[in-house]
């Protein structure tokens, strides 16, 4: 998957991987709610489409919008932002956009996804968050719902 989609924008994540989340809700009854434990339903479906044997080409949009999803939980409850990469980083983790950290580590969450399609198990989304260094825990009442309400407000 040499591909990289110069289409996937920092400034377009959130919306992004919001659309997926209420899009596989919907329609496949997944319950992708952002929080950490739906990475382990992220892990199942890119194990499904592995065992399906989807061409690595067709896969690729939803190996993103999975990724999307993956980076925007890692955003919400680890104090992280979208960025774009530069040329040369794209070139590196085979993807445009990504995360950083509070720390200024960047991170490859489109990349993860992928890495668990073409790799396997050892590639675990879930396992990826809990052990990402330079997470910052939100309190409960810092963080936004999906829809931008505040947790207690809605």
């Amino acid at each position: 998957m040499d591909h990289v989609s110069r289409t996937l924008r920092a400034a377009d994540m959130s919306r992004y991987a919001s659309a997926f989340a209420s899009r596989a809700t919907a329609k496949a009854r997944l319950p992708l709610d952002f929080s950490v434990a739906s990475l382990r339903i992220v892990d199942r479906v890119v194990d499904g489409l592995r065992q399906g044997a989807a061409d690595p080409v067709t896969a690729v949009p939803i190996l993103h919008e999975l990724g999307a999803y993956l980076g925007e939980v890692i955003v919400r409850h680890a104090s992280a932002r979208w960025v774009d990469f530069d040329d040369a980083t794209a070139e590196l983790f085979r993807q445009p956009v990504g995360v950083r950290m509070p720390d200024g580590r960047a991170w490859n969450p489109l990349g993860k996804v992928v890495n668990r399609f073409e790799l396997g198990p050892e590639e675990s989304a879930h396992t990826f968050f809990l052990l990402l260094p330079g997470r910052v825990r939100r309190s409960p009442l810092s963080r936004r719902a999906a829809d931008g309400r505040h947790p207690v407000a809605a």
